[in-house]
């Protein structure tokens, strides 16, 4: 191929396309002319790579049909523009979805707990089978405590928030399964009642409940709400109504997914709690206060905040052209 020759042939159709892809005024016989410059460049940018390889002409052809290209397909909105949405529509929208869920999560771990605690608290046979007693003794006396200040603060509120939101993480993308999250749950249950068993039968019911109560409000909560959104997506495959499944774990998993980067940031405030206020010489009822006060401005945000955005028909999804087609539909 002459390469020069196609410059020459081709110099004032390229030029046009330049002209049509920098005009902001474009009318419909504007842009039809547009396609139409694009595909003829486009079949000459191929013939020059094929035969030519990479050069100069080739290069400069590909910034014009790039320009090109890109003022009839637009550009993505710019990711802060989106986040007062995020924030104040799609999360809050996706976790009040999940209200309900999160009350039967919450009420089956509780009494899940209260039963292995119980069942600990009282039979002795259950604390010898969980340990020798000099073991028992050294963890209601210095092992429970020491847990949140053994290691800097600062490293051990990152390490709890970062396992904390990986299994929450975890709990959304694997609910589909159905077994995952209730495994998880159930596991997470049984730790917290078993040891508060052992503190309530060595006479530490107050030590078990002071040191997890100020992190603990909002951690289990975003573990709780975690299982709920997991299980909501399970429960879309199950039961789609009147959407194909396909569209039902389309539409849920996308809403609901989003409530893990919400739980990431309510993880990282327990996480900050757990590690710099719960072993701290703080008072006990400005502890208990601070988690109280980080709870209740969650679940006003879930609760509140979200309510106002489903009633505003919010669903917590990516909007109708974002999603994209519902179905494929052939001509």
């Amino acid at each position: 191929m002459d390469l020069d020759a196609l410059r020459s042939a081709r110099t004032a159709e390229w030029t046009r396309l330049d002209e049509l892809a920098r005009d902001r005024r474009l009318d419909g016989k504007g842009s039809d002319e547009l396609i139409l410059r694009y595909q003829d460049a486009a079949s000459d940018l191929s013939e020059i790579t094929t035969t030519a390889g990479s050069v100069p002409l080739g290069d400069r052809l590909s910034v014009s049909l790039s320009r090109a290209r890109m003022r009839f397909t637009g550009t993505g909105r710019n990711v802060l523009s989106q986040l007062p949405a995020f924030f104040a529509l799609q999360l809050p929208a996706a976790l009040y979805r999940v209200r309900w869920w999160t009350l039967r999560v919450t009420v089956a771990s509780a009494v899940v707990a209260l039963a292995y605690g119980t069942w600990a608290a009282n039979d002795p046979a259950v604390l010898q089978a969980l340990g020798r007693n000099t073991d028992l003794q050294r963890l209601v006396d210095h092992d429970f405590t020491a847990y949140y200040s053994d290691n800097p603060a600062a490293s051990f509120t990152s390490q709890v928030w970062t396992n904390n939101a990986f299994i929450a993480a975890q709990c959304i993308a694997f609910g589909i399964v159905g077994v995952y999250v209730p495994y998880v749950l159930l596991q997470n249950a049984m730790n917290v009642g078993l040891t508060g068993g052992i503190l309530v039968a060595y006479g530490h019911a107050d030590t078990f409940f002071l040191y997890i109560a100020p992190h603990g409000m909002l951690e289990l909560t975003s573990v709780f709400i975690a299982g709920a959104a997991g299980m909501r997506v399970f429960w879309a495959w199950i039961a789609p109504g009147a959407r194909t499944r396909g569209q039902a774990l389309a539409e849920d998993g996308r809403a609901l997914f989003i409530i893990a980067v919400g739980l990431t940031m309510s993880l990282f405030v327990s996480g900050i709690l757990e590690g710099f206020v719960t072993p701290s010489p703080l008072p006990w009822p400005v502890k208990l206060g601070l988690g109280a006060l980080a709870l209740a401005t969650f679940l006003f945000y879930m609760l509140f905040v979200g309510g106002r955005a489903v009633r505003a028909g919010e669903t917590g999804d990516l909007d109708p052209f974002a999603a994209g087609a519902r179905r494929i539909i052939a001509d």
